[in-house]
């Protein structure tokens, strides 16, 4: 394999994992900043969205490359992202309607930035991410000082 062929280099806790993935759906560093990149564009301009995120992002660097780190972590296995989502959606005034928005966004956005194994796969994991974050977003909201039950 020459250097043109070689895969691209990634830094990963998981290397084989990650170069699985990769080879599987087409999915790389690139094309993950793009769907983030493309994604929090359309996030920005969108009526629902874009006020709940304009009333707490004012640099938006910082926030775009921690999720580029976050969609690495969730969708190649890099184990780049150390962040707490949880708590950093819980206390948002967000309702089902707003994850579904975010979903209808991200799915139009990963259909026209990843190949269709890609999309389907990064798909496959927002739709898990929204629906726990939902939960947990819901729960906090119907009692705000109580301790979450993990069971």
């Amino acid at each position: 394999m020459t250097s043109v062929d070689a895969p691209p280099k990634i830094a990963s806790a998981r290397p084989q994992m990650t170069a699985a993935i990769m080879a599987d759906t087409g999915l790389d560093e690139a094309v993950l900043r793009a769907l983030v990149h493309g994604f929090y564009d359309k996030v920005r301009r969108d009526p629902l969205l874009g006020p709940i995120f304009a009333a707490r992002i004012t640099d938006w660097a910082p926030h775009l490359a921690r999720m580029v780190d976050f969609w690495s972590s969730v969708a190649l296995m890099t184990g780049r992202y150390h962040g707490q989502p949880v708590p950093a959606h819980t206390p948002l005034p967000l309702d089902a309607g707003h994850f579904e928005r975010w979903l209808e966004l991200f799915r139009a956005t990963a259909r026209e930035t990843c190949t269709p194994a890609g999309a389907a796969h990064v798909t496959r994991r927002a739709e898990r991410i929204a629906r726990s974050l939902h939960l947990a977003v819901r729960d906090a909201q119907a009692a705000p000082d109580a301790v979450p039950a993990l069971r």
